[in-house]
């Protein structure tokens, strides 16, 4: 909806006292714990694939008609659809891992419609870093959680000397732990979850990159890169029990 408010803005707003609500916007992440979402997105994959080969078979022993060169199409299409596309989610606080990273951050009064593009990569706020306690948490970590704030309050930056003071600010938030509201969150599942051990700080460190599809502009693709590493707690950082490869997921944003 940000090109909408920025053009109106653009072309009717007073630039010296002129007021713009919401007045900035910001983007969160952060680990969560879903994993019977996540379990059932897996078994639905896997029923899918499982009604494929049952289809192929029938078609090629009753027809005479081989559907193999369709299968790598239909695997590349449920994995997008079961395991790689975004969903929304009313999560309960405790789900909620670690504090979440602001990975976007936006004065609605100034911002352009390239910064509406989304997260671009190599943004100095996109990168995050999460250490989860074993002891304290309950895991394991089944997704990443993206939720956005906006808040109703006085304009900063340059021109803001001449604009009314807002005395009474307002603020939103679509995070869990806010409750219920029209926009959850959006939930990047992982195809495996990460397990949280007694005694050990679980760290999930990369970064997201955000950007509209090309097909359509109200869509996005998100990329996520990140790796995960164990270590005892009281150890320091460089004193890993072990630390996995880089992954590497694009997921839709439907």
């Amino acid at each position: 909806m940000m090109d909408s408010l920025i053009r109106a803005r653009d072309k009717f707003l007073n630039k010296s006292t002129g007021l713009m609500f919401p007045s900035h916007c910001s983007m969160f992440v952060a680990p969560v714990r879903d994993d019977d979402e996540r379990k059932q997105n897996n078994n639905e994959y896997a029923g899918a694939m499982s009604d494929w080969h049952d289809f192929a078979e029938t078609t090629r022993n009753i027809y005479g008609v081989d559907m193999s060169i369709l299968e790598k199409d239909f695997d590349r299409e449920q994995k997008e659809y079961y395991l790689l596309s975004s969903r929304w989610t009313e999560l309960q606080p405790e789900a909620v891992l670690s504090d979440p990273k602001m990975v976007k951050h936006f004065d609605m009064f100034s911002c352009t419609l390239e910064d509406a593009r989304g997260i671009a990569a190599g943004e100095p706020d996109a990168r995050f870093c999460f250490d989860i306690d074993g002891t304290e948490t309950l895991g394991p970590v089944s997704a990443i959680a993206g939720w956005f704030t906006s808040d109703f309050r006085s304009r900063t930056g340059s021109l803001a000397e001449n604009a009314p003071k807002i005395q009474n600010s307002s603020f939103l938030s679509t995070g869990p732990d806010n409750g219920y509201t029209h926009w959850g969150q959006q939930t990047f599942y992982l195809l495996s979850s990460l397990p949280l051990l007694k005694g050990e700080i679980t760290r999930l460190e990369g970064s997201i990159e955000m950007m509209r599809t090309k097909e359509n502009a109200r869509l996005y693709n998100c990329k996520f890169q990140f790796q995960n590493s164990r270590r005892k707690i009281g150890q320091g950082n460089g004193s890993f029990l072990m630390k996995s490869p880089v992954s590497e997921h694009v997921y839709q944003i439907p």
